[in-house]
């Protein structure tokens, strides 16, 4: 069987806020490596905020924030930011039109846990906990962020078409759909020209993994990107609708073995 390079979500497909990750999806990906594939975590989520337990899976690299950073055994590749003023100038719009700033970065993440609170999210303290040191305010830092994208958290009265409208000349935006998990209030803002294909295409290119080996695992509006790229495409019984209408196959959730079930219907495990 030809190796093949398996790229994977995290929220809504790997893992749960709460829950972390089934057991059935960890021997799963255990099985997968051991029979000879590669496993790439391919996340929305900055570098800073991979969780411990998306950190102890068997994972051949990572792509996280939407492309904008690589890593492989460990060692960072790639990592794309923007400048501290567009940060900065960021914040000042998103609050201008009553959005909630969430600022991504690879060693960091950036919030005022005044302004980012359990009102805005339910799973804002999940996020600080996980963070840890990783956690900083951006009261304070207003002039030094090293971020790769943005997470903006929607709140009622915000205009967020007016604050997309200005920060789009810095950004790709992200809608995602209403009631779609975590994600169904939050726009992100990703750094122009990057996404989840845009990764997954340079570590084809980095690696020399042919396309026709290429497989991704998705639930959300983030995961368009790679499922438009990718050779074969696998949608979470949980996902977007959108997602949904481009892949090659429809798993289950992951709390029903979806993972588990995807991967074997492909002959990995």
């Amino acid at each position: 069987m030809n190796r093949k390079a398996v790229f994977f979500d995290a929220d809504g497909t790997l893992c749960d806020m709460e829950k972390g990750v089934p057991q059935s999806t960890k021997e799963a990906l255990k099985k997968l490596r051991e029979n000879g594939h590669e496993a790439w975590l391919c996340t929305g989520r900055s570098r800073a905020f991979v969780s411990w337990y998306l950190e102890e899976l068997p994972f051949t690299g990572m792509i996280s924030a939407c492309g904008a950073t690589i890593e492989k055994n460990g060692e960072r590749l790639f990592n794309k930011e923007m400048t501290p003023e567009i940060a900065k100038k960021s914040v000042e719009i998103l609050r201008r039109y009553g959005l909630v700033p969430v600022m991504e970065g690879a060693d960091f993440m950036y919030y005022d846990k005044d302004e980012y609170n359990t009102d805005v999210n339910w799973y804002t303290d999940l996020i600080t906990e996980s963070l840890g040191p990783k956690w900083r305010p951006i009261r304070g830092n207003e002039d030094c962020m090293h971020i790769n994208k943005i997470s903006a958290k929607m709140i009622k009265g915000c205009d967020a078409e007016a604050a997309c409208r200005e920060l789009s000349k810095y950004y790709d935006i992200i809608r995602h759909e209403s009631g779609s998990g975590i994600a169904g209030t939050t726009i992100e803002l990703v750094p122009k020209g990057f996404n989840k294909a845009v990764g997954i295409s340079a570590v084809c290119r980095l690696f020399d993994i042919p396309w026709e080996d290429t497989i991704v695992f998705g639930d959300s509006n983030n995961d368009l990107a790679m499922f438009e790229y990718a050779a074969v495409k696998v949608a979470m019984g949980n996902g977007s609708e959108k997602i949904k209408a481009l892949a090659d196959h429809i798993t289950q959730d992951m709390f029903h073995y979806g993972i588990r079930n995807g991967l074997e219907y492909l002959k990995l495990i």
